[in-house]
């Protein structure tokens, strides 16, 4: 049987690519194709811009509650259409069916949020600055946008961005990860049925040369990203050089700190899911867990028993806690990362390497797996790992945990577990992770607040969504007149 192969959505058409390559999309709990991804090139780069270009001057001077009202509209359609994008993000993503259907509602929940652009997007103002004088600062779109996003998150993330850029009055190129192009590709094919302008929404297929085109195509003015630390840098610098605006999200390597007063068996339930959710392919994700003093007498065997209880398979199953990894490749790349815990002498608590689903022979899973006795200097304590592998490094006191905290060079998220005020409030007011979580293990923000960190998790100033995304996508002019 032959697959479909995607096409790209430019000027409200769906179009062929120019590429002269296709890649296999695969579902990760089975192994088999399920379509075929166009690797995209500078033509479709330079046609989805021209689109969008020559949209931007009518759909710039659309009133923004005008535009809003599309969003409002487009809203209605997720919620129509809300079980068949989550069902289409499991078949090539892997992960859950509950977590897709959570993934599904905080793309929704952003342009919810970006409909407030009556208050979010207003300008300030002051009469009789000098006699005779007024002053205005108006918040005004400036062009074409774009974004290039991840596959672990193929519905939320790119809606960080897109509501928001488009609500302000701009317009947008996004790039999905030619990994998991199918979600976009069903969201883009509502947004069609929606009737947004044409050209205000572009999307196209692709993998590095369409990011290339992209950094250096003149007509587009800002990129959002999300991915890697590497490939956020790259993009950082990349715009740089061509004076773009860019917010650059990075990679991570979050630690949750359980102090000896802990509630384990109320925190014990979010630990599991902070670490193992997304079988550990999430920004967000768990990666070290530091048991404080005499926690780790009851926190080690707990969370053990309790990882060892995840059932694994196809995410479409309603009994499956956790599915495989996104790609045979990856699973390999984080077996690596275990034999590597292993030969720098970590001890091996659970091995998650030869775990089998009976009739997902060809699905890529890895099981849980966890180190004990880890050390700072440790890969595995250092490096992302973006899989279910969890090292447990133990503190001697709340400072050892802060200092642990803040010396991995990323600083995407962190969390304690504490019975203790005073204790919750030294550690938020001391690490250097811009997302902290108290007592409720590593929770992503909701729109209306920021998403993202500092260090090497952050290369930007301006974090997604919440109220600062409104800045990103607008220019404020400054006007003073005086009428005679």
């Amino acid at each position: 049987m032959s697959l479909i192969i995607l096409r790209n959505y430019i000027d409200g058409a769906w179009v062929a690519s120019k590429a002269s390559s296709l890649a296999d999309v695969r579902c990760p709990a089975t192994g088999e194709g399920i379509a075929r991804v166009p690797l995209g090139n500078r033509d479709d780069v330079d046609r989805a811009v021209a689109a969008a270009r020559a949209a931007f001057p009518e759909w710039r001077a659309t009133p923004p509650l005008s535009r809003a009202r599309y969003l409002f509209r487009l809203r209605d359609a997720f919620e129509t259409h809300f079980e068949d994008i989550a069902r289409t993000l499991v078949r090539e993503q892997g992960k859950t069916l509950d977590e897709s259907r959570g993934e599904v509602r905080r793309m929704i929940e952003n342009v919810e949020h970006a409909t407030g652009v009556t208050t979010m997007m207003t300008g300030y103002g002051l009469e009789d600055i000098a006699q005779g004088v007024d002053c205005s600062a108006e918040p005004q779109p400036v062009g074409v946008f774009a974004a290039i996003a991840p596959y672990n998150f193929p519905a939320m993330v790119p809606w960080w961005f897109l509501p928001y850029a488009i609500v302000c009055g701009n317009t947008f190129i996004l790039k999905p990860s030619e990994q998991v192009p199918m979600t976009q590709t069903r969201v883009f094919e509502i947004m069609d049925d929606v009737g947004l302008p044409e050209g205000v929404v572009n999307l196209v297929h692709g993998s590095r040369d369409v990011v290339t085109a992209m950094l250096e195509h003149p007509g587009i003015a800002g990129i959002s990203f999300v991915g890697s630390t590497p490939t956020a840098r790259v993009i950082y610098e990349g715009c740089g050089r061509t004076g773009k605006r860019v917010q650059a999200l990075g990679g991570a390597k979050n630690c949750l700190v359980v102090m000896p007063d802990a509630d384990l068996a109320a925190g014990l339930p979010s630990m599991i899911t902070s670490f193992f959710g997304c079988a550990g392919q999430r920004c967000l994700s768990g990666s070290i867990l530091v048991p404080v003093g005499e926690a780790a007498d009851r926190l080690v065997g707990a969370f053990t028993q309790a990882a060892r209880r995840l059932r694994l398979g196809d995410g479409l199953a309603e009994t499956t806690t956790m599915g495989p990894l996104v790609s045979a490749a990856h699973r390999e790349r984080v077996r690596g990362f275990i034999a590597k815990g292993l030969a720098e002498g970590a001890e091996l608590l659970l091995d998650g390497r030869d775990c089998r689903v009976e009739g997902l022979e060809g699905g890529y899973f890895l099981g849980p797996t966890i180190f004990d006795r880890v050390t700072p200097e440790m890969s595995i304590a250092r490096e992302e790992i973006f899989g279910p592998v969890v090292s447990i490094v133990r503190a001697a006191d709340l400072d050892a945990a802060i200092e642990l905290v803040n010396s991995r060079g990323f600083a995407n998220a962190a969390c304690l577990y504490t019975g203790s005020g005073a204790a919750a409030r030294d550690f938020k007011y001391r690490v250097t992770p811009s997302m902290v979580g108290i007592n409720i293990g590593i929770a992503a923000p909701m729109a209306f607040f920021p998403f993202g960190g500092a260090g090497h998790s952050m290369f930007g100033d301006t974090k997604g969504h919440g109220r600062e995304i409104f800045r990103f996508y607008t220019d404020t002019k400054v006007v003073i007149s005086r009428w005679f």
